[in-house]
């Protein structure tokens, strides 16, 4: 954070929003992130076809191993895997990484692709919900989730906006995999997943793609989304006979630290309950779609909860979009 803000002084000592922007990027609760490249070539703008290419090259080194990782937690290999759903905004290919990792990492041929690209941060979710839904249809089957996002190829030097300035103190890069198992396994026993679109905010968080790559727009309104959202999540417990206010864990995307102040208000829960959401947000920043399942892993770490604990997972992206779902812990029982 001190040498975001010492960039940010250096380089914009002449805007007239600084101290403005400096509060703000103050206030996100970031601490730390986690970049692809030294800061100093990070800065630099070599065009949107050589970012690309750095894009895919270092997803092609990196995801491997994070994918490896998530097989060995949950004792499979890649021929038990039946899908691959691979979540990013933040770099484009053509064929998709998974047909990539299906040809490099030993898939079966046969295994199904579902790449999401335009989801933003509410793609985690979004992943979550469409492996719920495939191992709901598909009892046996076994689904694999990447994100993979890059935040820093973003960077525009030309965006003086102060949302533009904000979000670059705010977004980090980060890769995360996890597997959903049709049986077996311990962690989230999924339940029941759902969406919700605030009518009318379409244009609230968006890139605008020009020759430069993409330019990430933020209305100065997002923050205040808990409100419309928090019926929705609601809602959907409701469906389930459950009171989103009385769970026992919630795993959802931090955006920012009002996002998770006012969840907390509007959902009426203690806001102890998103340490795991509040922590990746502190030590990586806003790593878009990969803040779920980072968030996730935390409470792996923490020690499992009680059998049959109850909770409530989220993303939160464009749209403006909520990516749900409600689930139940197993201990060795399904995931």
């Amino acid at each position: 954070m001190e040498e975001t803000l010492e960039l940010a002084r250096s380089r914009h000592a002449d805007h007239p929003q600084l101290a403005l922007a400096l509060r703000l990027i103050e206030n996100t609760g970031v601490r730390t992130r986690h970049i692809v490249q030294p800061i100093e070539e990070t800065l630099k703008h070599p065009g949107f076809e050589q970012r690309n290419k750095i894009y895919e090259q270092e997803a092609k080194a990196r995801v491997p191993a994070v994918v490896r990782r998530a097989l060995d937690d949950a004792g499979l290999l890649s021929s038990d895997i039946d899908v691959i759903i691979y979540v990013s905004c933040t770099g484009f290919m053509m064929p998709s990484l998974t047909a990539w990792l299906i040809n490099e990492m030993g898939f079966d041929s046969t295994t199904r692709q579902l790449p999401i690209a335009q989801l933003g941060c509410a793609a985690g979710g979004a992943a979550i919900n469409r492996a719920h839904d495939f191992c709901t249809a598909y009892p046996e089957a076994n689904a694999l989730i990447v994100a993979c996002e890059f935040c820093s190829l973003c960077y525009q030097p030309t965006d003086l906006g102060v949302g533009s300035l904000l979000s670059n103190g705010l977004f980090g890069d980060g890769i995360a995999a996890a597997v959903v198992r049709g049986t077996g396994g311990t962690g989230v026993r999924l339940e029941r997943n759902g969406s919700y679109l605030i009518p009318k905010t379409e244009g609230w968080i968006a890139y605008d793609v020009r020759e430069t790559g993409f330019h990430f727009m933020l209305d100065k309104r997002v923050p205040t989304t808990m409100e419309p959202l928090a019926p929705a999540l609601r809602a959907l417990a409701e469906q389930h006979d459950w009171d989103a206010s009385n769970l026992d864990f919630y795993v959802v995307h931090a955006g920012g630290p009002r996002i998770l102040d006012d969840l907390s208000k509007f959902l009426n829960v203690d806001p102890y309950a998103f340490r795991f959401s509040r922590a990746t947000l502190t030590e990586y920043g806003n790593i878009a779609s990969a803040v779920v399942l980072d968030a996730l892993r935390r409470m792996f770490d923490e020690g499992a909860p009680e059998d049959q604990a109850r909770g409530l997972l989220a993303g939160f992206g464009p749209g403006i979009t909520a990516e749900m779902s409600l689930g139940s812990w197993q201990n060795g029982a399904g995931a």
